[in-house]
């Protein structure tokens, strides 16, 4: 039996990621993922667990005391988050519910609405629901689908006071070598961050078994901004045809086979520590499984919605691609158009340099200039985490707090 999920239809794949276009990423789950699969019944209640997963639970439960992660920024969030007794707020990533916990001790009588879409962290915030009675109240949803999820807990447009939403994949998530996430931790290839929750949801090695080169390719580059996408994806799909990839140390093999021994630990981080040369294919798929883009855009609306006048957002992202399209959302533009550029972006892109960091991008003072939103007022520039919080946590390296209050 091969490792992958065999159960889903490749020829649809293939046709609608034929036209991906790496500028307008956004527009990929549209065209693929959501023809293969059809999400059933949301869930609201308890989480249920299907008999192969019982092992994987009990397990996990060992572990469910320790902390997964260190949350983020948490003193700058409550800063610019000022909550006040009694008000309502609404964690959209409540994860391992850090940030929820420092909210909750903090400010009294305040009610945290805890959604995730991870059933592990679900379960979580009952726990915690349990420790602050009437103070949590736990949802179990993507971004997109709260909107049919809230109303039920009675949050109306304009009834919340703070939003927080804390992108990208969690620390308990990558810790955790069953969900296939980390390129350092042997196990599935997976990376669906609902779970087992909709079955039929293609997972990571579907895409790398089931999509064309070209396809793949323009995954690569949409998602990781990885540079040498044709080499890549030429080595994953010779792989491949010889055995199934199933694995996560296996594809990062494949994919570090693609380059000279030299090559594996060229690339650094920001604390220009060695990174694995497949660190951004594992970002890349890990967004076009999880359509984390649209979902974000989708999170973002929700939280514009939601919040009244005066009413205060934080959102916390940890690479590029999320920190764009938040910054354009927070400037009311059209994020199905282009993103405008400024002189130096357009000069870096005409010399080949436009796939690096981006840092000009964020800090370029001219172009925040004469950009303001009609539901929006930004509260302070992009925000990052202090040297000593980063020699703490070093996942915090990449992290950014964009933060706004509803006009």
């Amino acid at each position: 039996m091969p490792l992958y999920c065999s159960r889903f239809m490749v020829a649809p794949c293939k046709r609608t990621l034929g036209d991906v276009v790496p500028d307008h990423s956004s527009r990929v789950f549209r065209r693929c993922w959501r023809r293969l699969w059809h999400p059933g019944r949301l869930y609201t209640g308890s989480v249920t667990s299907s008999p192969d997963s019982e092992f994987r639970n009990s397990e996990m439960s060992t572990q469910s005391e320790k902390p997964f992660h260190t949350p983020v920024m948490v003193k700058e969030v409550l800063q610019f988050l000022d909550i006040k007794p009694g008000q309502v707020v609404l964690d959209l990533t409540f994860g391992a519910g850090g940030h929820s916990k420092a909210i909750l001790q903090s400010v009294p009588g305040v009610t945290v609405v805890a959604a995730d879409r991870d059933p592990k962290a679900f379960q979580m915030a009952q726990r915690l629901a349990e420790e602050y009675r009437g103070q949590v109240k736990p949802v179990l949803g993507r971004f997109s689908e709260l909107n049919n999820l809230l109303p039920a807990l009675g949050l109306r447009p304009g009834g919340v006071d703070a939003a927080l939403l804390d992108a990208g994949c969690s620390s308990m998530q990558m810790d955790s070598a069953e969900r296939g996430f980390s390129l350092s931790k042997d196990g599935p290839l997976d990376m669906r961050m609902d779970g087992d929750r909709y079955p039929d949801m293609p997972c990571a090695a579907d895409v790398v078994n089931a999509l064309d080169q070209q396809a793949l390719a323009s995954v690569l580059a949409a998602y990781g901004e990885e540079r040498h996408t044709r080499k890549i994806a030429a080595a994953i799909t010779q792989a491949r045809s010889v055995y199934p990839i199933g694995r996560t140390l296996q594809l990062a093999s494949i994919v570090a086979g693609a380059f000279p021994a030299s090559a594996l630990y060229a690339r650094r981080d920001r604390l220009q520590r060695p990174s694995h040369v497949a660190t951004k294919t594992f970002q890349a798929l890990r967004i076009f499984v999880n359509d984390e883009l649209n979902e974000l855009h989708a999170g973002l609306r929700v939280a514009q919605t939601l919040l009244r006048p005066k009413g205060r957002l934080c959102v916390l992202t940890f690479h590029s691609l999320e920190d764009r399209l938040t910054k354009r959302f927070l400037r009311g533009e059209d994020l199905a158009a282009p993103p405008r550029r400024s002189h130096r972006q357009r000069a870096k892109a005409r010399l080949g340099l436009e796939g690096e960091e981006h840092e000009e991008e964020e800090e370029n003072e001219e172009e925040e200039k004469g950009r303001e939103s009609k539901h929006w007022v930004s509260l302070k520039k992009v925000i990052k985490p202090s040297e000593e919080e980063v020699q703490e946590n070093p996942r915090a390296r990449s992290a950014k707090l964009r933060t706004a209050v509803r006009r």
